[in-house]
Parts: C-alpha cells; structure tokens; sequence
C-alpha cells in the first residue's frame, strides 16, 4: 500500500517510546530494599502494568471516564503491594513511583535523534492513552519536541474505541489514511488500521523485559514492519 499520501506519524508511547518496564522494576526494587523485601521485581513491574492497561482500554465506551492513567497507576499499585506484603510502603513512596519515577522514565535509545529526522517530513504526534502530564513530563526528561500530543484523555474514548482514532486525525485535521499509526502493538494497529490509518510496526522485544512481548510477530498487514526506529526513517525516506 502506498504511503505517499501520509502527512503525519502518530506515536503509540508507553512501550514504544518510554522503557516502562526498566523504569518500574527499578522503583520497585528500590522501595523493596529499603524494607529488606527481596521479591520478583521484573515480574511485578509486568504485573503493573498489564492491570493498569487493562483498566485503560476502551475506556469511556459506555459512559465519561472518571479517571486517567496516572489514577490507573496509583489504584494498580496499591493492589499490587497489598498483594505482595508490602502495606508498609508509605503514601509518599507510592507516589514516588507511580508519579515522581514514572513521568521521568527514560525512552528507548533509538528514538531521540531519529524523531528530528521524521519531524522534517511528518507531523510527529504522541497519540496515546497515558495522561497528557505523562507525555508532557517524559518528553522534557528525554529532550523530545513533538508536533502535538493527543491523549485519549482529552477525547473521553480511549484505545481501541475507533472514536479515539478518528478523533485524533480530526485533530490534525487530516484524513485517516492520511495518518499512519506507529507502535509496537498489534492491538492497537489492528485498531487504527480498521479506522482507516497506516499503519507501522516496530519491535520492541525488550519492552516486558526477559518475559518478552505478549505479541511479538506484527501481523503482515501492516504497511511497514521495522526493527529500529532509524529503519524507519529510511523506509520513510526521512
């Protein structure tokens, strides 16, 4: 399928862009050495994460979302501490990680300076389900100019609700096929490709850790499948 027609790259972010996993497992294993706690790190930090996506997805299908990620985070959190023996852990420390640690978490290597290259050519947009101070925080830490961040906060329909996508292109502006969607999820491009989007596959197989991806293999109707994001910029002709 041609790609002569895409105006602009909107960006998955958690996973795709910003090394939540490393993040998390390391502010857990923080907090757990502080109380002598040896526990799985790793795998709690999966934990983490899988129930507060959960709570993301399709969000405000049948009525306004009462909550964002960062309340998703907070409420995930304290179920997983109490799961795990850890009610000692105090109000502030929990903050610390799914406030302080989580909006300074670092992204992946590859994508800094290749974001300047794809801006060149393409409207550049986070289009995400995490919470605009999310965005707004983790691209200051990392040096990252986006053309425009979208968060499903704004919308009141998240991923993979179609309104969330064709919201997003209304945004910009542009028609669906004039958008191509970048992430490392089938489900969320199996979504934007149903609305009418690109769609472009990248794989982050260190995204969960030694775990490894849920769905690692893209699936072949995806316009574009790379490894790297300056692979992406090549196939792009950026």
């Amino acid at each position: 399928m041609s790609l002569d027609d895409v105006k602009a790259l909107t960006f998955d972010t958690g996973g795709t862009i910003i090394d939540w996993h490393t993040g998390f497992s390391t502010a857990l294993a923080e907090v757990g050495a502080k109380y002598g706690v040896e526990k799985d790190w790793a795998a709690l930090a999966n934990e983490l994460r899988r129930r507060s996506l959960k709570r993301m997805l399709n969000l405000g299908e049948k009525s306004p979302p009462t909550y964002n990620f960062d309340d998703s985070h907070r409420l995930t959190l304290d179920e997983i501490l109490a799961e795990n023996d850890l009610d000692m852990v105090t109000t502030d420390e929990r903050r610390e990680i799914w406030w302080d640690k989580m909006h300074s978490f670092k992204c992946w290597p590859d994508f800094p300076e290749t974001l300047p290259k794809l801006r060149a050519k393409f409207i550049c947009a986070s289009f995400t389900i995490l919470s605009f101070r999310i965005i707004i925080d983790t691209a200051r830490r990392n040096g990252l100019s986006w053309d425009a961040v979208i968060s499903c906060e704004a919308i009141g329909k998240y991923k993979v609700l179609p309104e969330a996508y064709q919201t997003a292109a209304k945004f910009l502006q542009l028609e669906p096929g004039q958008c191509c969607m970048v992430a490392c999820h089938n489900f969320d491009l199996d979504a934007a490709k149903a609305s009418g989007f690109k769609t472009a596959f990248i794989r982050r197989p260190d995204e969960w850790g030694a775990e490894g991806p849920p769905d690692p293999t893209p699936n072949p109707h995806h316009d574009i499948i790379v490894d790297s994001f300056p692979e992406l910029a090549r196939q792009l002709g950026a």
